[in-house]
Parts: C-alpha cells; sequence; structure tokens
C-alpha cells in the first residue's frame, strides 16, 4: 500500500468513525473543507505514525501546515523517504 493509499484509507475510516461526510479527495482539496474536523485530523495524525512510522508534524522546526489533501500526502511522503 502506498503513502497516498494509507492517508486515503485513514481518511475515510476517521470520517466514518465520525460520523462525517468526507469530500471527494483530490490533491486541490482544501482540508478545510473535506469534512473533517480538528478531533478527525488528530486522529488521523495519530493513526499514520502508527501506520508509517513518522509524525511529520513532531518533527518540523520550521512548520508550514499543509492546506490541501495534496500538501498532506507530500508532506508524509516527503518524511517517509526522509
Amino acid at each position: 500500500m502506498t503513502v497516498r493509499d494509507t492517508i486515503v484509507a485513514q481518511f475515510e475510516q476517521v470520517a466514518v468513525e465520525q460520523h462525517r461526510k468526507l469530500a471527494r479527495l483530490s490533491d486541490e482539496t482544501k482540508l478545510l473543507d473535506s469534512g473533517l474536523d480538528s478531533l478527525s485530523f488528530a486522529l488521523i495524525v495519530a493513526r499514520l505514525e502508527d501506520a508509517l512510522g513518522v509524525d511529520p508534524f513532531d518533527t518540523m522546526d520550521d512548520m508550514k501546515f499543509p492546506t490541501t489533501f495534496g500538501d498532506f500526502v507530500k508532506l508524509y511522503e516527503k518524511h517517509r523517504t526522509a
């Protein structure tokens, strides 16, 4: 499973568990328009740390938060291969 596939699966699973209507995910989808809330994102980040072995938000000093789904995926892809 690719990093992107793992992230999509977590977005979908958390949306179901949190009774959220998840927007169609594309690289251009703004995270604020995804249908998820801050609790949902916290759950996703925690689960991705377990699944991928990295939390890019914990290791970055000069943090630029991702604004789109594509940026979110790229952040994990970058830190997964680092």
